[in-house]
């Protein structure tokens, strides 16, 4: 399709306004339809924001675990030459700067998009009705704000709408006691009681955000443990941790409504157990936002969940339409809706392109310890999918741990035991998500342990880790290939 030169995206998520870069970048002439700001919930009301929460709680995390034990004295009576110190967070001071930031960021992108000459409009975009055109064009039909329908022709389309809270039935959100993780930004006071529902990522990293600020949490996790898709000894370390800290994890109790009475929330679980708190956030999984898009009638396949079905160039079902992100369900990240959306441009323009490889996909819980993953994982090895070895280093052992105070951790290394091949990863860790970066590259380079374990780490350094798994690997993997 070397001949598109008209590309329409509809949604200004990452995976919309990355494909807008790389179109305008290869000659296109590129529209963007976006309805709520470049940058989408990512950046507006998820990642971003959520991540700035969490730095925030971070801070504090740090400084309650370790500063004694790292010889720093708070002084909280006032004696002495000091002035008292009492550490404390003001929600609604936290909140205006992680709005702040969230602005400031998409505004940075809207920028950035408007000066490589791609159109912006605001709306909401659906496909036309009429299929596609003689030409091999497609319509696009933009709902404005003032009540307007503009119509545009595109040589190819790419749907990047993204996805939205769930909601449960009897448990409708109303933005004050009883939120979604979008609406938490709005609190200017600290939750006394918070009630998390859902243990997955999102519950997790706002369930260990909200402890560390000072609220009581409870975490109601259907599953018998945290994190049910995350490495399971990963998950071990973090409930352990939250345990520890004083959260209230209960596993095994599923949620059946929440109800606000006054200003306290009831959640109430299967069993008939009723939970009291004064606020409750549900993150109990998303929506994506595909309903009355035109799709079907426009040939695109969609699954049982509503996500659009693509392959690994981001085709969908009908000709000359791309899907990129959560509208697809591939895998929820921003960094791999902006690939996915970088790939269909590089396809529909006929430029070159390296299908979409979830294999080499790195990922990241920012809780604390924060869980980065690469690769395949202990369930793929389990079930048989990967024959792997593995090693399991805590980090209790490394000086620069121990220098740090840092006890809850590990690096977990897979390689294939013949080649010694590294093909997947996990680290337990503060900054993880920094840590993953050299096992992400043995994972896409196809390095092998040998390869790992000889280059040079910092000493001390908590990454020397890393090479020392690689080490003990390399022995591990010989002494699989003897037997």
């Amino acid at each position: 399709m070397g001949y598109v030169t008209r590309i329409v995206i509809i949604g200004g998520g990452p995976g919309g306004y990355e494909a807008a870069l790389v179109a305008a970048q290869l000659g296109a002439e590129v529209t963007v339809v976006d309805r709520d700001g470049l940058g989408g919930s990512a950046v507006l009301t998820d990642c971003v924001p959520s991540k700035t929460l969490i730095a925030t709680a971070e801070v504090m995390t740090t400084f309650d675990s370790s500063y004694e034990e790292l010889g720093i004295t708070v002084d909280q009576d006032g004696a002495g030459d000091r002035e008292s110190k009492v550490i404390g967070v003001d929600l609604g001071k936290v909140n205006r700067r992680v709005k702040r930031l969230a602005i400031a960021q998409s505004h940075d992108i809207t920028q950035s998009v408007t000066r490589a000459g791609v159109t912006v409009l605001r709306g909401r975009g659906r496909l036309g009705a009429g299929g596609q055109a003689v030409d091999g064009s497609r319509e696009v039909l933009v709902d404005a704000p003032d009540g307007a329908v503009h119509s545009l022709r595109a040589d190819a389309v790419l749907i990047a709408t993204g996805a939205h809270p769930r909601e449960l039935p009897d448990a409708q959100p109303d933005g004050e006691r009883i939120l979604t993780w979008t609406q938490v930004y709005d609190l200017e006071e600290l939750p006394r009681e918070l009630i998390v529902v859902g243990s997955g990522v999102t519950g997790a990293e706002f369930a260990g955000a909200y402890q560390a600020l000072g609220s009581k949490v409870t975490l109601v996790s259907s599953r018998d443990r945290v994190l049910p898709g995350e490495d399971p000894d990963a998950a071990e370390v973090l409930e352990d941790v939250f345990r520890r800290r004083g959260m209230n994890v209960m596993g095994r109790s599923r949620a059946e409504s929440a109800k606000r009475i006054g200003d306290r929330v009831e959640v109430t679980l299967s069993d008939g157990t009723v939970i009291e708190g004064s606020h409750c956030l549900m993150a109990v999984g998303s929506i994506p936002n595909t309903a009355d898009m035109g799709l079907e009638e426009a040939g695109v396949k969609l699954n049982d969940w509503g996500q659009i079905q693509v392959d690994r160039v981001s085709r969908t079902s009908a000709p000359g339409v791309y899907a990129a992100g959560d509208c697809t369900g591939v895998f929820m990240l921003a960094s791999v809706a902006a690939m996915q959306g970088r790939i269909a441009m590089y396809h529909a323009l006929g430029d070159a392109v390296q299908p979409l490889n979830l294999k080499t996909v790195a990922s990241n819980v920012f809780t604390d310890p924060e869980i980065a993953t690469v690769g395949y994982t202990a369930a793929d090895v389990e079930c048989g999918k990967m024959d792997a070895v593995v090693v399991k280093l805590p980090l209790r052992g490394n000086p620069r741990a121990k220098m740090q105070g840092i006890r809850d951790g590990f690096v977990k290394l897979f390689c294939r035991p013949g080649t010694g091949i590294v093909v997947g990863g996990v680290v337990v860790a503060p900054r993880a998500s920094e840590l993953i970066h050299p096992i992400a590259l043995a994972v896409d380079a196809n390095l092998t342990v040998e390869q790992v374990a000889s280059a040079f780490t910092v000493y001390p350094s908590v990454s020397g880790s890393t090479a020392e798994a690689a080490r003990q690997l390399h022995i591990r993997k010989r002494s699989a290939g003897e037997s």
